[in-house]
């Protein structure tokens, strides 16, 4: 009788543990399923369509004929489609580069000087990330004006002739990566200076205590250091800088989609929105999409097998 008791009692205590550790190992999955609900709604569906209508000759308001892979081959044909691919990698190295660097130099600055109002310093630079893109557009736009331009004012000081950046090539590519330079690299300076402020001060008195000067103590203390937050910030700004729309989109008013009469700053963003909903070609602007997802995905994973490169030979 003892035993059947015992035998009663520690039946049911099984069967709790058994749920609690059934409930134990589904908790995480149940706690990170709503990001993958939303990124399957909002992401994975929406580009796997894309992919979907690429093979298409989508009228919107008309038939859908399968034409295969005739959207990629006209792709690769067309020079305006090469010439905003051009554009887009030239305004993302220009604004990129400088920004990222820009943002190391400002931290390291930020996190050793003692400055006055150090606390203040730090919070101003969110206020070009939280400017609206419209303004910062129109402002710029006066700044680089070829008549009563800010900047060809000061080039006039010096007997330079007045520049008409938006109709040229590189001035256009120009002024929209100091657009974005001056956007981002306050949000990417903070990054930067969380990750440095990280590192235990003991290590910087360690190598001063060696004979270690400021220049070997950041190459050798602060850049290792900071290496998963540079992969990160690389990361994120070719995403960015590869979808770059509103700046170039604003700063052309008299053609907006097209970013001035020769197209020198027409973006793929531009072009893709220009074919898709300026002249209703859904299955081309899808096609344009998929080439803008395969560059970005091939320039993100060359910045990552860099990157492990790098720290593989140096570790």
């Amino acid at each position: 009788m003892t035993v059947t008791l015992e035998t009663r009692r520690t039946v049911p205590e099984v069967e709790t543990r058994v749920r609690r550790s059934i409930s134990e190992r589904l908790a995480p999955y149940a706690y990170i399923a709503p990001f993958f609900l939303l990124f399957a709604v909002f992401g994975l569906v929406p580009l796997l369509f894309t992919f979907y209508v690429a093979l298409f000759d989508w009228n919107p308001i008309g038939e859908h004929v399968f034409i295969g892979f005739d959207n990629f081959t006209r792709l690769l044909g067309d020079a305006r489609f090469w010439n905003a691919a051009w554009n887009t990698i030239s305004i993302w190295l220009l604004s990129t580069v400088p920004q990222l660097l820009l943002a190391l130099c400002v931290a390291h600055l930020l996190n050793h000087a003692r400055l006055r109002l150090a606390v203040f310093l730090r919070m101003s630079m969110l206020v070009p990330y939280i400017t609206s893109v419209a303004a910062t557009a129109i402002v710029f736009a006066q700044m680089f004006d070829r008549d009563y331009g800010l900047l060809n004012w000061l080039l006039g000081l010096f007997g330079v002739e007045p520049i008409n950046f938006l109709q040229s090539v590189w001035g256009s590519h120009l002024m929209i990566a100091v657009m974005v330079t001056w956007r981002w690299f306050g949000y990417t300076t903070l990054l930067y200076l969380a990750s440095l402020q990280a590192i235990p001060r003991s290590l910087y008195e360690a190598a001063a205590v060696d004979g270690a000067g400021s220049w070997k103590q950041f190459r050798h203390i602060a850049l290792p250091s900071l290496r998963p937050v540079i992969v990160f910030t690389v990361v994120t700004s070719t995403i960015g800088g590869l979808q770059i729309f509103t700046e170039p989109l604003l700063v052309s008013r008299a053609a907006p989609l097209t970013c001035g009469p020769v197209r020198q700053c027409q973006t793929l963003t531009l072009f893709l929105y220009e074919q898709g909903f300026g002249q209703f070609q859904f299955g081309y602007g899808a096609a344009i999409g998929v080439a803008l997802f395969v560059l970005i995905v091939a320039i993100a994973t060359l910045n990552y097998v860099l990157s492990t490169r790098i720290r593989k030979e140096r570790g």
